[in-house]
This record gives C-alpha cells, structure tokens and sequence, in this order.
C-alpha cells in the first residue's frame, strides 16, 4: 500500500463519516464495501436489492441497506426534491418517479444529511452521476464551477511530493477559458491541502515557457495564470510552464529561474480536457503510477465518479478520500 491511500484511509477512520454507495448491484461495490466495513474505515448506506445484496456472499454486517423503491424515505425524499426544483417546473409526480434513480435517491440522502458523501459510477456514466449532483447539491459557497482531478502515486518517482502529484482537470472541463482554467487551479490548490496537509506548489502549464511560443493556447495559459494570482495571492502559482521546467529542478532553473514553482511544481493544471486525460493515462500506464480519480472538486458535498473500468480497490481508495473530503467540509462549515 502507498503512503498517500494509507494516509486517506488513516483519516477516514479517525473520523468516521457516513458514504452512500447506489451501485449496490455491481459486485465490486460489494467487494469493496466489504472492506471498508471490515477495516473501519466508514460507515456505508447501499442501495438496491437488499435481498440480492443479502444473499451476494458478501460480509456487510454495519452496513445500512435500503431498496429506493420500497423504502419508507422515498415520500420524504421526493417531497424535500419538489420543494428545491419546482422553481425549474418538476412537479411532485416526477419527483416520485425520480426516486426509482439509485443516484437521484442517493443525492437525496446527502442532500437531507442522511450521508455526508457518494461514491458511484462503477456502472453509471459520469454525466448521469453529475447530473442530480449539481442539480441538488449544486456548487459549493464561492466557488466558481465544478472541477475534477486525478491524485498519481508514481512509484520510485522524485518528483512532486516524494511521487505523489494532482493532475487536473482530467475529466469533466473540456476547453475552459483563462477565467475558468484560473479557478480550476485555486480549487486544485485547496484540493491538495485539504488531502495532503502540505504547501500546494501550482504549475498551470503549456507547450510553452514564458512566452517561447507565441500563440493563442499559450497566452490563455498565461492570462489564466494573472487570473489565478488575483483570486489566491497566497499561493505558490505560475505559469505558462513545460512540464519539465515544472517538475525537474535543472529545467526549471534552466527556463524559469525566477519562478517561485518552476522545478518543484506538485499541482500540475492542464489547459484542456485532451491534455489531462492524456497525461494522467500516460502516466499510469508507462510509469505504472497508481490514478486515483476522477475525484471532484466544487460541488457542496462530495460526490465521486468512478471510472467504469474500476477495481474494488480503486473504489475503497476514492471512498476513503471521499470520506476526508467530508472532514474537510465538516471542519469549514
């Protein structure tokens, strides 16, 4: 086990906090929530079957078990959803219906503090995890738009922090202007601190280094960069960075001696969707770099995307940073 996921789930035991899994009728959710309950990293609300999930081979005992479409909380449920969306024309009979939804159901349960976060999409597509996410939880107090990122353990790595960097955004933003990709760097910034309790050092980067290209990817880099700086003063933040005058200490100084993050960069932004997935996907493939993620940032409460190729492991990891996530969010209400 890497240092960085024995750190997430040392934390989420220390203070248990409660995640609701709407995928109970996919066998690695089972699993992994099998080990979650047996390592006490967090208590668990299942949806779906309870016979089925009963009868799964699984030791879930702790677990909380509800079937969405007979349980005694869809009136409750449906009625608080109405109240927040009839101002967009749902009426109480849709409202109803939406509760048959395991991630309506399971957003629902956050929404109302049954749960303090969720974790799907084992079987679910991102967009339709997102969807009741932002709908009902919506975004959090002062921030701008929803993001996600990806934290990369690499093994025998020197760079970021002792291997560990976050990569974002990877997942959700396609092409984001300047002002867009600027907040996507100040929310990776509290992202990083939130998970790994150190100095974020925050490198937006580009084909290009202080303007050795000249085009209109590159200036969007370095607009989004004086963005970023107006809105978080106190952080460490530059760009427009190569990657390698980011991350290696020689280049940096090479090509940007007086970057206060060239070299030592541990927060790596991405200018667009292509270029993030890209390079968290390298990475994990050619430097067999453990990819937790996607994990978003910006919504009220957390509510995680997993990829549909997950292991059980990879989703005990992302409900053990779920979990932290919630700390976090706990300790700054």
């Amino acid at each position: 086990m890497n240092a960085f996921l024995e750190s997430m789930l040392t934390r989420a035991k220390a203070d248990r906090r409660t995640i609701v899994l709407p995928e109970g009728d996919d066998v690695r959710t089972l699993a992994a929530a099998e080990k979650i309950l047996a390592d006490g990293v967090a208590d668990l609300v299942i949806l779906g079957d309870a016979e089925a999930i009963g009868t799964s081979g699984h030791a879930l005992d702790g677990a909380t078990v509800i079937d969405p479409r007979t349980s005694e909380l869809r009136e409750e449920l449906a009625a608080t959803l109405h109240e927040l969306r009839q101002h967009k024309g749902m009426t109480p009979d849709e409202a109803l219906r939406l509760m048959d939804d395991v991630l309506y159901f399971g957003v629902m349960m956050v929404k109302t503090g049954r749960a303090d976060g969720m974790v799907a999409g084992a079987c679910h597509a991102t967009g339709d995890v997102l969807r009741p996410s932002l709908q009902i939880l919506k975004t959090a107090p002062g921030v701008a738009l929803v993001s996600s990122f990806f934290v990369m353990v690499v093994p025998d790595c020197a760079f970021g922090q002792e291997g560990t960097l976050l990569f974002s955004d990877c997942g959700l933003e396609v092409q984001p202007d300047a002002e867009r990709l600027a907040h996507i760097a100040v929310n990776s910034a509290r992202s990083w601190e939130a998970l790994m309790g150190t100095e974020p050092v925050v490198a937006l980067l580009s084909h290009s280094t202080y303007g050795s290209a000249r085009n209109d990817d590159a200036a969007k880099v370095a607009r989004a960069t004086g963005i970023a700086r107006k809105l978080a003063p106190d952080l460490a933040l530059d760009g427009e960075l190569q990657l390698d005058a980011a991350i290696v200490e020689s280049v940096g100084a090479s090509k940007a001696p007086d970057s206060p993050v060239a070299g030592h960069a541990n927060v790596l932004v991405f200018p667009d969707l292509d270029a993030g997935n890209i390079g968290y996907k390298l990475v994990q493939r050619l430097a067999k770099a453990e990819a937790y993620g996607p994990i978003t940032q910006g919504i009220a409460a957390p509510v995680n995307d997993l990829s549909r190729g997950c292991s059980a492991d990879d989703i005990v990891g992302v409900i053990a940073i779920t979990c932290v996530q919630a700390q976090a969010a706990k300790a700054g209400d």
